[in-house]
């Protein structure tokens, strides 16, 4: 793999770093800016929304520049951002820069995974995808609890400095690394980018990673009171937890990035089904800690593997849409990133207990099973016509 595909994932890094580290800082947060858990909590839900909304956005901004200096920009931002929110006294302004940030990371992720593709060969994307995200499986592994270790030595503003700090390097490192280029102005222009994006294969992809992805963050945003309520755990370990979670993820992302561009479709179909065994299994045996972290760290990689694999997968499917195609896909990831929680909420709430959000992961897994299945059964209905076709002309 290039080193600029590295570089890209150091600054994915800090940006996942970012992303999650506010779970072990809310309370800190809360305390210093006087407002409510709930309201300091806010400041998740706003990155989320930004992310969301900002990378097909933030895609369609992002032609007007070279990829170099797209990337460059919307680092700088987010560097810029953090730096606010260290020196903030207010709220409301520390609010703006959560989402401000959150544009700016779904803007760089989105230019990132496009560009992570164009340096290697056209059929190595699988590869080029798992290193990128692996700087966000680095984040849950190392970055978030360095983060939280941080808040509680120095205060939560430290972690902020940190996120800056680990930015800078990858700000340089990126405008001497990767090619600067022109902007896409030979390319497809925007309507015919959007036009790409409406094809059945790719919308598809797209609904498979938000489902898959929305299984994965149901049961990791409710991962702790299910180890401490149910499995046993003392609230020390669950950071362990968590990181062996990463561990899984990051493992997934290696391994998969190996199988993804030659043999796509039985890792998808058997990774999604062992997903599914994993999360009922999980909630069968969830009472029992050494199954707890065994199937942590197993569901952790199938997770990460089966997502990262969709992700190339929707780069492959949208080749006229070399721009929107990333932004698209982290879209697609965040939505999943909400629902899944959402859903696990509502279970929560209902009173169905603390497995309840690994039954909502498995139906997520479920419902991706069948809208896929349907899928590819079509796409094989309407290819045997044309081959029949074929055949009778020879």
């Amino acid at each position: 793999m290039p080193f600029a595909l590295y570089l890209l994932g150091l600054a994915v890094f800090a940006q996942g770093t970012s992303e999650f580290m506010l779970s072990g800082l809310v309370s800190d947060i809360a305390r210093d800016l006087d407002v409510s858990i709930p309201t300091a909590g806010h400041l998740t839900s706003a990155f989320a929304v930004g992310m969301i909304v900002g990378a097909p956005l933030m895609a369609l901004v992002s032609r007007r520049f070279s990829r170099r200096g797209a990337l460059l920009s919307f680092l700088v931002t987010f560097l810029a951002v953090h730096v606010l929110g260290a020196l903030t006294t207010s709220f409301a302004v520390l609010l703006a820069t959560r989402v401000v940030g959150a544009l700016a990371n779904a803007g760089f992720l989105a230019v990132a995974l496009v560009t992570a593709t164009s340096l290697v060969e056209p059929d190595a994307k699988g590869r080029a995808t798992s290193t990128l995200l692996g700087g966000v499986t680095l984040a849950c592994v190392a970055g978030v609890p360095a983060g939280a270790l941080l808040g509680q030595a120095w205060g939560w503003r430290s972690a902020f400095w940190a996120v800056a700090l680990i930015s800078v390097p990858a700000v340089l490192a990126i405008a001497r690394a990767v090619p600067s280029g022109a902007p896409d102005a030979g390319g497809p222009s925007a309507l015919g980018e959007l036009r790409a994006l409406r094809r059945p294969r790719l919308l598809v992809t797209l609904l498979l990673g938000a489902l898959v992805n929305g299984a994965t963050f149901c049961t990791f945003t409710y991962l702790e009171p299910l180890a401490t309520h149910v499995s046993g755990f003392g609230s020390a370990g669950v950071p362990v937890l968590l990181a062996l979670f990463g561990v899984g993820s990051f493992i997934g992302v290696s391994a998969s990035g190996r199988v993804a561009d030659a043999r796509p479709l039985p890792l998808l179909v058997g990774g999604s089904l062992a997903l599914l065994c994993g999360w009922l299994l999980f909630a069968a045996t969830a009472a029992h800690p050494a199954a707890v972290v065994v199937l942590v760290l197993v569901q952790g990689a199938l997770s990460f593997g089966v997502g990262s694999t969709l992700i190339s997968q929707a780069l492959y499917a949208a080749t006229g849409a070399p721009r929107l195609a990333g932004g698209f896909a982290t879209a697609a990831l965040n939505v999943g990133a909400a629902l899944g929680p959402w859903c696990g909420g509502l279970a929560l709430s209902a009173g169905l207990g603390y497995r309840a959000p690994l039954g909502v992961s498995a139906l997520l897994v479920a419902l991706a099973l069948a809208v896929g299945g349907a899928a590819l059964g079509r796409g094989r209905r309407a290819a045997a016509p044309a081959a029949a076709g074929s055949r009778a002309d020879s």
